[in-house]
């Protein structure tokens, strides 16, 4: 059993859902984004998910657009975020990692190299979100040869016929774009994210997580009665924002507010528990 299955099987033998992080890469530097890596499971995150930076990211608003411009300006690399992996593991090897982005940097890399190393990196789980169901034939065969699950992205417009191709092949869980449009929009509505989560269980047995959106203790919690798990990005990235200086470099209490973040976050989603 993978990491992401044991989490999800972990979490409902407690009854409650998963809270899912996610940071950039290398945002606002190295240092700075893996010492919020490394505190992020101790303040809460069940699942962490981990931008891959991307000149590109065209599904992202411009809270995480402009991350992703920082982590590489500051020199960002795919073998640095590989190696923020393995520090991870060096002191968690329970922590569900999960590498979020675009498939232009794996092609660069190569599909079946990229694989092995996000593998002995100690990676989980990828998020593609430029490459739908029927053209992620390439990367999902290699991907499950080194037990990495690839999660596929349903949304508001996922009728039944898309999600049986959706969930065939699917693994780990499925990530419910709860609005249509770019991260950090607005939250969608309890009785959408009902019938949503309706609709695809229809299709799927795995766990499904509810991200875009999602900025408050209280939306979070919303979303954890509703869901096997919340996904909070944008306004955890929107936090490291906030704590950098003119220079766009960190202050010193960067790193503690944005876990502040992450742990009120984490609150509300275990705030559902009893619901």
């Amino acid at each position: 059993m993978g990491r992401i299955d044991a989490r999800f099987k972990a979490l409902n033998a407690e009854g409650r859902s998963a809270f899912v992080t996610y940071i950039q890469a290398g945002d606002p530097d190295y240092q700075t984004s893996l010492d919020i890596l490394l505190a992020m499971p101790k303040n809460g995150a069940d699942i962490i998910e981990l931008g891959m930076p991307f000149t590109d990211p065209g599904a992202d608003g411009p809270a995480i657009d402009k991350a992703a411009q920082r982590a590489l300006k500051a020199g960002q690399t795919m073998d640095k975020t590989f190696d923020m992996v393995r520090r991870l593991r060096e002191e968690n090897d329970e922590t569900p990692v999960v590498l979020m982005g675009y498939f232009n940097p794996i092609m660069a890399r190569g599909i079946d190299k990229f694989c092995a190393d996000a593998a002995s990196a100690g990676v989980d789980g990828l998020i593609i979100v430029d490459l739908p169901p029927e053209e992620d034939g390439e990367l999902l065969g290699p991907a499950r040869d080194q037990g990495i699950n690839l999660i596929r992205l349903a949304t508001p417009t996922s009728d039944d016929n898309r999600m049986k191709v959706v969930a065939d092949g699917a693994s780990g869980f499925i990530y419910y774009v709860a609005v249509a449009g770019v991260t950090g929009g607005k939250s969608a509505g309890a009785g959408d994210i009902k019938e949503a989560v309706a609709r695809i269980k229809r299709h799927t047995d795995l766990p499904m997580v509810v991200g875009f959106g999602i900025k408050t203790p209280e939306q979070a919690k919303m979303m954890a009665e509703l869901a096997d798990g919340a996904v909070v990005g944008s306004a955890i990235v929107q936090k490291i924002a906030d704590g950098l200086d003119a220079d766009h470099k960190a202050t010193d209490g960067l790193v503690s507010d944005v876990l502040q973040l992450v742990s009120d976050l984490a609150s509300g989603v275990r705030a559902a528990k009893a619901s």
